[in-house]
């Protein structure tokens, strides 16, 4: 019998997991007035946090990089708070700050190709920390780079030796200027005496008595960010992602056809270890959508392609990952196939679980999760925007169909959560038995489109009884009967690492909630 105090916990942080989460607005950065217009160079493109959830970084199409830092994680004696053991069914209120921020890319040419690179900030990935530094990766279509940001002090210089409003008072200035230059005689520097002027407010004949050298202080302290590398010159396409490995020391890059394994060190070559490009450019059946190193395996990575299958990979088989280890793929239901089928079955993007077992991915319609070590289908699938099957021919003509979709998993892994249109975002729990699912809006009342969903039981899919569907209920409508609107869309968010607070971008503005 387990009498210590985390059996007697369980049960207790088992109806946690299964009960949904109140979601409770924290704070805003950036938020528009009514009638506000904003600016295309303004929008949120990028967001991440870092491993300890102290720093959090967004990256905008301006190419600018914004940090802020939390606030609350320290105590009243000044210790920090060991946050990787605080309990996740604790409510705390996250309280962040602006940092600062930098120009991160700027617009290019590409004169051999005759095309314009934007300066769009794609992806931001954190890195190690070293001696109280910040690092992390940014990267537009082309260029990644590398930037370090730490504190510097402010060196000023003080007491210098004349005093403007007495020099020019008593001639010394010019006295100073004329007389005190070094002759050179014979080869050897001598000093000229300094005459003394014939005023009453003379200088004595033995010199300056004050004379001394200036002092140089450093009293204030300001963030700098400096870049330390440049990976240039290493993709044909649109670099769509990049992701650390926990090994420390290396990076994968991803566009459309390749996937490249950088030194964080060495920033003129990389190694090419997935090349899907065919020799016919017309043979071309799929692109790659996504790429990301498994959290604690260095040798191991996934990615995900336009097909809706994810791939995964192991570093030790082969320089050239042209074979993956195991593929994971939804199988088509007979006669459901249409013109859509492959458009809205294009994954935009993957997430490894903290503990590395599952992978989240997200497609137009929906997010899947699943197991590593099953790939016969997903062991969870969660509707996000099944009443929008209908109007699939109007999306495809605004081309509202191609937006890319990000997903977030929380640190303990028991729910997930993506962005939708109406600037909402869906949060579902993935625990055995749990029926969360809930629709929240980027605003100051989160909760206000929120309607209870009744619970349903979960339906096998063909042979595997393990998948969930979940939050298929919605109609063409939010809660209060308001149509949706598919110019406002929450495309990026992120978890944080440790706690069950959510960050999210709406347009120029960053939304901070917390349960």
């Amino acid at each position: 019998m387990n009498v210590g105090g985390e059996g007697l916990l369980a049960p207790a942080r088992l109806a946690a997991d299964l009960s949904p989460l109140e979601w409770k607005f924290s704070q805003v950065f950036g938020e528009r007035t009514a009638g506000e217009e904003v600016q295309e160079v303004d929008i949120i493109s990028a967001i991440e946090f870092d491993r300890t959830g102290d720093h959090l970084a967004t990256g905008d199409r301006g190419g600018r990089v914004v940090l802020f830092e939390r606030t609350d994680t320290k105590d009243h004696g000044g210790h920090r708070r060991d946050l990787e053991r605080m309990d996740y069914s604790i409510s705390r209120h996250p309280e962040f700050r602006y940092k600062t921020e930098f120009q991160s890319h700027e617009p290019e040419f590409d004169y051999l190709k005759s095309l314009e690179i934007e300066e769009k900030i794609n992806k931001i990935r954190w890195c190690q920390t070293a001696n109280g530094a910040l690092f992390l990766l940014s990267t537009n279509d082309k260029t990644i780079k590398f930037w370090k940001i730490q504190e510097k002090k402010v060196k000023k210089v003080c007491e210098m030796n004349v005093d403007a409003s007495k020099s020019v008072e008593n001639g010394a200035v010019g006295s100073l200027s004329a007389s005190s230059k070094p002759s050179l005689a014979n080869g050897v520097c001598k000093e000229r005496p300094i005459s003394s002027p014939s005023n009453d407010n003379s200088i004595p004949s033995g010199g300056l008595p004050s004379l001394h050298l200036p002092v140089v202080t450093s009293h204030e302290t300001s963030l700098m960010a400096r870049c330390r590398r440049v990976y240039a010159h290493a993709h044909d396409y649109h670099i769509n992602s990049i992701s650390n490995n926990s090994d420390g020391e290396t990076f994968i890059s991803a566009d459309d056809l390749r996937i490249n394994l950088w030194n964080l060190e060495i920033s003129n070559q990389s190694f090419n270890i997935v090349d899907v490009k065919p020799t016919n450019m017309e043979d071309l059946t799929e692109v790659i959508t996504s790429a990301e190193f498994h959290p604690t395996h260095c040798n191991m990575l996934a990615y995900s392609s336009s097909r809706g299958s994810i791939r995964l990979i192991d570093l030790r088989q082969s320089a050239l990952c042209d074979t993956h280890s195991k593929l994971f793929e939804e199988r088509e239901v007979p006669g459901s196939r249409s013109f859509f089928t492959e458009i809205i079955a294009s994954i935009s993007d993957i997430k490894f679980a903290k503990n590395g077992r599952q992978v989240l991915s997200r497609d137009y319609m929906t997010l899947k999760l699943w197991d590593i070590n099953m790939d016969s289908g997903p062991v969870a699938t969660f509707q996000v925007h099944e009443y929008l099957r209908p109007k699939l021919c109007d999306l495809y003509e605004n081309d509202s169909i191609f937006d890319k979709f990000e997903c977030c998993l929380s640190g303990d892994g028991h729910r997930v959560a993506t962005g939708s249109y109406s600037n909402q975002f869906r949060v579902f729990g993935c625990s055995e038995g749990s029926t969360e699912a809930t629709t929240l809006e980027a605003s100051k009342n989160p909760m206000r489109r929120q309607v209870q969903t009744p619970s349903r039981p979960s339906r096998s899919l063909g042979n595997l009884p393990r998948v969930l569907r979940r939050g298929a209920d919605n109609s063409g409508a939010d809660a209060n009967g308001n149509s949706f609107d598919f110019t406002t869309k929450l495309l990026h968010l992120a978890w944080h690492p440790t706690e069950n607070s959510l960050a999210c971008a709406a347009s120029n503005s960053l939304y901070m909630y917390y349960a």
